[in-house]
């Protein structure tokens, strides 16, 4: 259904050793430096994150959140812890979700701009 999604940030340098982080803990590659924005791509589509191009300062949506899929437990938490490491706010700690359809298990957190995202995945039945 996606292109691409695009979030700002005020420091590139610092937004890139966040997801690089935590989108590495979730098998994503390291991002493709293109000046002032840094790009994701998997076969689904690309993220992006960079200084805004009317050159406002940027700020975090109101409600919004990105979400990434993972593939098990072990890479959301890792991606969780990842993501704190690197500078980022917890808004969610790894578990189960009640709200969210099947067995889904994720973890949410905010990057150091504010920006909302988190990972996802399907637990067996049985877990």
């Amino acid at each position: 259904m996606f292109t691409h999604m695009m979030v700002g940030t005020n420091d590139v340098a610092r937004a890139r050793g966040f997801y690089d982080a935590a989108l590495g803990a979730l098998g994503i590659g390291a991002g493709f430096d293109a000046g002032t924005r840094v790009y994701y791509r998997s076969a689904q589509g690309a993220f992006g994150v960079g200084l805004p191009a009317d050159g406002a300062p940027a700020s975090a949506a109101n409600g919004g959140t990105i979400g990434f899929a993972a593939p098990d437990k072990a890479a959301v938490d890792a991606f969780h812890a990842a993501g704190l490491a690197q500078g980022g706010t917890c808004e969610g700690a790894p578990g189960k979700r009640a709200n969210a359809p099947g067995n889904a298990y994720g973890a949410y957190l905010r990057d150091p701009d504010g920006n909302k995202i988190c990972a996802f995945c399907q637990l067996p039945a049985d877990a």
